[in-house]
């Protein structure tokens, strides 16, 4: 049986390119625009073979080639978005363009990742020393398939218009998955690249990280209300399906978040870690190394959020930080 094309047609002249991710989420949505003089390209996915054997796929299907795209537009710095960038770019395509805040990330995170810092954030919440190992290991595996970097990343600041052949998107911002994370939106059409702001079927993991500003769900949820007074027809996100109902899925988001801080004040409720609070709050046992680092970043951004407004409180006990409930 041959395996299905990895492009899928979405709109006038804009092509939804589907590829294999080495995760339990095992694959990304990227897509490929075209006006007048060639292509842009929103985000790009992981370096890794299968990613690339899945391009010459698409190319061929698509009967282009690599230095017919001519700008690349990332939404934000995570590996399966930025990844391919410095690859397409030794391939012949054109800049990289991010938000202002997903550039600086991009530079923290992927040419000053620390693994020594990761281990010490990692512990200082909790996390078991053995785990706190394999996590490391498993984020400076995935650090090296974001090589090469691009040489020079330009910006692209949010509320600005970028114009791809006949469309008109408005670029926004929309923080709490990653910092300064950057949505597209074509009036128009009523069309929205959401990159992984909202996605079908799964949550967006909302995580502190080191590099993290305070309060990302806070900022999460803050721009879920902004966006529903967006008319969109159609919603174009990272990963899973198309939006079809997009007020109807923000509304889903913003109750499962409420349910998440109502599990994870529970959580806390005699006192505990961030990695004892996540235990209660995500079935954790079939994690991958992975997954746990983004199950306490989920975790601790939740528990942030609640000390921002005055439920929990923290302590350092020892070597570990507890939070425990206020009153």
């Amino acid at each position: 049986m041959n395996p299905t094309p990895p492009v899928t047609p979405i709109a006038d002249d804009i092509f939804q390119v589907r590829l294999p991710l080495p995760f339990a989420l095992n694959h990304i949505n990227t897509y490929l625009v075209r006006d007048d003089v060639g292509w842009t390209l929103i985000d790009t996915g992981l370096n890794h073979p299968a990613s690339r054997a899945t391009w010459k796929v698409a190319f061929d299907q698509l009967k282009l080639s690599p230095a017919q795209i001519r700008r690349i537009i990332l939404t934000h710095h995570h590996p399966d978005h930025f990844g391919m960038a410095g690859w397409f770019q030794s391939q012949g395509a054109g800049l990289v363009y991010m938000s202002p805040r997903e550039r600086e990330l991009a530079l923290l995170v992927w040419q000053e990742y620390s693994e020594q810092d990761f281990d010490s954030y990692m512990a200082a919440y909790g996390m078991p020393q053995e785990l706190v190992a394999t996590v490391a290991h498993g984020m400076s595996s995935t650090a090296a398939m974001t090589h090469p970097h691009p040489p020079f990343i330009g910006v692209i600041e949010p509320g600005s218009t970028v114009t791809i052949g006949e469309r008109r998107f408005k670029a926004l911002l929309a923080p709490g998955h990653s910092d300064g994370q950057m949505i597209l939106y074509d009036a128009n059409d009523k069309l929205m690249l959401s990159g992984d702001h909202i996605l079908m079927k799964i949550t967006p993991n909302i995580g502190l990280w080191p590099d993290t500003q305070p309060d990302p769900l806070g900022r999460f949820l803050e721009s879920l209300r902004s966006l529903l007074t967006y008319d969109v027809r159609l919603g174009l996100p990272g990963h899973r399906a198309v939006i079809t109902d997009w007020r109807g899925r923000i509304v889903e988001l913003l109750e499962h978040h409420e349910l998440r801080l109502g599990h994870t004040l529970a959580a806390v409720a005699d006192g505990a870690t961030v990695y004892a609070a996540s235990l209660k709050v995500f079935n954790s046992q079939t994690f991958t190394p992975h997954e746990w680092r983004f199950a306490m970043a989920e975790t601790l951004a939740h528990l942030a959020f609640l000390e921002k407004r005055g439920l929990v409180r923290r302590e350092t006990t020892g070597e570990a930080i507890l939070f425990c409930p206020v009153g």
